[in-house]
């Protein structure tokens, strides 16, 4: 093929470009050129709702798949936490890059902040359901907020005293420069992480020229990750789970084997189902459905019936 620059579109948030312009590197290093063009979508415009209340499928794709659908744009950049478990027909996820360490932090401009100390008040911002019920079930003298926006917003917001510290991911706040204001990780055994934390993840359609798919294949994709990615996705796609649901899972790689944790949190923190399994990688996606079936036979459908009814009564 003709080295005519892959276009790649992306989210216009500090981050998302940051994103979009590891996966260009990733393309200069092999020869390969490439333009990014950004594209605003509704999770960008409406920051005054919960991601739940505007609806979780697509809120940071739609607009991107658009544009891949009509070729406007080669392939698309994102986190992978922010896909949806089922995309659209016509689109898959063809590489994930390597990952980021995978844990929750606690970032803020106070240095007294201990989430242990249950005589203190804190108030943690956070938009993601699955972070305030995880402080539910284990600290729930804690008090959350609904922060939404950029990273740089969420900050600002923060310093204005909305509230104490910010709960967020660790790749995130490396990656903009901001972790010598990470006050504490959080512990893998209670925060696990959703599902592709830590990692960043190149869309495409059905349509995609076969020479660029493989180019992204060789140059951007990292095998290891792409297992740890499929197994969790697979997890969650049996679960039909968005970023409004508060489900979790962590696939890592142990002496060969791959083992994948995961569950399901009720909104109130009060019942946490986890299990583990192993298996090898060829069997990663089996493996995810394996782990969301377990889940679900022990009383995630019950909860999973719950958190839909209430989301749906708009509470």
């Amino acid at each position: 093929m003709s080295k005519q620059p892959i276009r790649i579109g992306t989210r216009g948030s500090k981050l998302a470009l940051w994103q979009a312009y590891y996966v260009a590197e990733r393309l200069k290093e092999a020869g390969y050129p490439s333009e990014i063009i950004t594209i605003e979508t509704k999770g960008d415009k409406v920051l005054d709702v919960s991601i739940a209340k505007i609806g979780s499928k697509g809120v940071f794709t739609e607009e991107i798949e658009e544009q891949l659908q009509q070729g406007l744009i080669d392939i698309a950049v994102h986190s992978a936490k922010d896909m949806q478990s089922q995309l659209p027909v016509g689109f898959e996820l063809i590489a994930f890059t390597e990952r980021e360490q995978v844990e929750d932090v606690i970032l803020s401009h106070k240095t007294d902040i201990d989430i242990h100390d249950s005589s203190k008040p804190l108030v943690l911002g956070t938009s993601s359901a699955r972070r305030v019920a995880t402080l539910r079930h284990f600290y729930p003298h804690v008090k959350t907020v609904e922060i939404r926006g950029n990273l740089q917003t969420r900050i600002r917001k923060m310093e204005e005293g909305q509230c104490d510290a910010l709960l967020l991911a660790y790749a995130g706040v490396y990656r903009m420069g901001y972790d010598e204001r990470i006050v504490s990780k959080l512990p893998l055994d209670q925060f696990i992480p959703a599902v592709g934390q830590g990692s960043v993840a190149v869309e495409a359609s059905f349509l995609l020229d076969p020479a660029i798919r493989q180019i992204i294949r060789d140059h951007v994709n990292d095998p290891a990750s792409e297992n740890r990615l499929l197994a969790e996705r697979s997890f969650l796609r049996r679960l039909e789970g968005g970023c409004s649901i508060p489900a979790f899972a962590l696939a890592y790689h142990i002496a060969g084997a791959l083992v994948i944790e995961g569950g399901l949190i009720s909104l109130d923190g009060q019942e946490r189902i986890v299990r583990r399994l192993e298996g090898t990688p060829a069997e990663a996606e089996a493996l995810g459905l394996q782990l969301a079936e377990n889940i679900l036979s022990l009383g995630g459908d019950r909860i999973l019936k719950e958190i839909k009814a209430h989301q749906a009564s708009g509470e």
